[in-house]
């Protein structure tokens, strides 16, 4: 019989020929609720259709500075657009603050410390902008 255990008494009950059944790991919460994780039945999918979003978008407008040597950018991040759609915004918002900027990994980066301006026109332009950070 090949049963590995490292317990002595494991080893004394293999060379005797009685299997040892290890008891199971429990996952059970405090209240007592059994958690299993089911990919196809999680509440986020049953929620909204994939590609729609459930309610309306969270845009935010915050400042960032890591990783640019000391530069401010202004990210604008959850606009649920395409991406045709996101670069053609960009450009317009870019030229609105007279400034560079960038599309990347579905966030707009605008170079410089224009959160006040892009909030207004995100606002206007039917958003519910808010600005993150401090």
């Amino acid at each position: 019989m090949n049963i590995a255990c490292s317990t002595g008494a494991g080893r004394l009950a293999e060379r005797r020929g009685i299997a040892i059944i290890a008891p199971m790991k429990s996952y059970r919460t405090a209240r007592g609720v059994v958690l299993r994780h089911t990919p196809s039945a999680s509440p986020r999918s049953m929620a909204s259709p994939a590609g729609t979003p459930a309610g309306p978008a969270r845009v935010r407008v915050g400042r960032e500075i890591a990783g640019r040597g000391g530069k401010a950018v202004s990210v604008i991040v959850g606009l649920p657009l395409g991406g045709t759609e996101l670069e053609t915004l960009a450009r317009e918002l870019k030229k609105l603050c007279g400034a560079g900027g960038a599309v990347r990994a579905g966030r707009i980066e605008i170079q410089g410390e224009h959160r006040d301006r892009l909030v207004a026109e995100l606002c206007r332009r039917g958003w519910e902008a808010k600005r993150s950070g401090g």
